[in-house]
């Protein structure tokens, strides 16, 4: 069998591993990328019909190429960015190879470097980078019942509102995704029960800036681990209908039904968190203290901003606040789907190294493992909380290549008996 040979593999072809290829074309190390489906596939058929992304076209992009036909302050439709990072990765002749799926990655006895087995045939390399980014396995929570007559699927799985029954939907899971599937249900005219668990929901603009810029200005994407306790808090932000800040009371008045948290099923019975008030409080208070910062910055700074005095106004609480139900009887409210939008788990089941803690995360800094060779990127707070956005994916591949053409550096070297 013919065993190809390389320095470097990057295994998956989305913006993670475009980004590690420019950088590592740039730094002249050898290496391959290998995708087992097409260039940012996830964007194409992991997402709903309707999805755009959740910053704006001039903060959502790779320093190296612009958006040439989405306005810098829209928002690109997600079949947009699949195609800027195609027509990124051919920028430079990135060496991606799609239809590829990598089996197992081993570490060689006796010798330095991996063994990798593909669909295609065996590669050596003397590193490997995990870029398959954090989007791998849906998670559906073990308290999911089993029904026969109500369809239940994971938000991946979601495309639009006319693969659901007729009949009434609930929703679980009120980050960005869970928010945006549930108001385009309604007004595609289902009934919709929302289960809203603990979130940020920042505005999506004040003072005539993006909340992207704000972030920026004030440090937050360079925020480099989670504040104590908010490991569960998701965040809900959205760059639909034009980009709008996503209010929960604006969406009960508009016909959703609010719930707390999902506690547990008994046959059709959903019993509910008694924290609905709590939550939606919570998010009210990650939201007016990114306005006080922003306040702040301004004031100090002495820039020309325009006030914005209604973005502290609230509407009145809906009675699915004021009075929050505490169990829902499924069958009685006409539900006939279940989405769950819980979010995903990585599965590195590929990846045999001693490279992962007791619960199967990676064990690194700053996406350079443990295990020496073996790196990830694309990560959440990988470096810091930018990590999660497109940009931030390029500048930490960067530093990942930077680290990987200092090593190559070093094993290249010769002494005085080899010269």
């Amino acid at each position: 069998m013919t065993v190809e040979k390389t320095d470097t593999l990057v295994v998956g072809g989305g913006q993670a591993g475009v980004a590690m290829s420019e950088h590592l074309s740039k730094l002249d190390v050898p290496h391959i990328v290998l995708e087992r489906n097409r260039i940012a596939e996830k964007w194409r058929t992991g997402r709903w019909d309707s999805l755009v992304a959740n910053g704006p076209a001039w903060h959502d992009r790779f320093p190296g190429l612009d958006f040439d036909d989405v306005d810098p302050d829209a928002f690109a439709p997600k079949d947009r960015i699949a195609d800027y990072f195609e027509a990124y990765a051919k920028k430079f002749n990135a060496p991606i190879r799609t239809g590829v799926e990598v089996k197992k990655v081993e570490r060689n006895v006796g010798k330095p470097g991996f063994t990798i087995e593909t669909s295609e045939g065996v590669i050596e390399a003397n590193r490997v980078v995990a870029a398959t980014g954090p989007f791998q396995r849906p998670v559906i929570p073990p308290i999911a019942p089993q029904y026969d007559n109500i369809q239940q699927i994971h938000s991946a799985d979601y495309y639009n509102p006319e693969q659901l029954p007729a009949g009434n939907v609930m929703v679980i899971g009120a980050g960005s995704s869970g928010v945006q599937i549930a108001d385009e249900l309604q007004r595609a005219g289902k009934k919709v029960y929302l289960s809203v668990g603990p979130h940020d929901r920042p505005p999506r603009a004040y003072r005539g800036r993006d909340f992207c810029w704000w972030l920026g200005v004030l440090g937050e994407w360079d925020a480099e681990a989670m504040k104590p306790g908010t490991e569960h808090v998701t965040i809900a932000v959205s760059g639909a209908h034009g980009g709008k800040t996503v209010d929960f009371r604006e969406l009960a008045h508009q016909g959703i039904t609010l719930l707390g948290m999902t506690k547990s099923f008994d046959n059709t019975r959903v019993t509910l968190q008694p924290d609905l008030v709590e939550n939606i409080a919570n998010g009210d208070k990650n939201y007016l203290e990114l306005l006080d910062a922003a306040d702040a910055y301004i004031e100090r700074n002495g820039l020309d901003l325009p006030e914005e005095p209604e973005a502290r106004k609230m509407l009145a609480d809906p009675d699915c606040l004021s009075n929050p139900l505490l169990e829902l009887d499924l069958a009685e409210a006409g539900v006939t789907s279940i989405i769950w939008a819980t979010g995903y788990a990585v599965d590195y089941s590929w990846l045999k190294v001693n490279a992962f803690d007791e619960q199967g995360k990676p064990k690194h800094q700053r996406g350079v493992s443990s295990e020496p060779g073996v790196y990830f990127v694309g990560l959440p707070w990988l470096s810091r909380r930018g990590s999660t956005f497109i940009w931030g994916v390029w500048h930490d591949a960067k530093h990942i290549a930077g680290h990987i053409a200092t090593q190559l550096t070093y094993s290249n070297y010769k002494d005085p008996s080899q010269r």
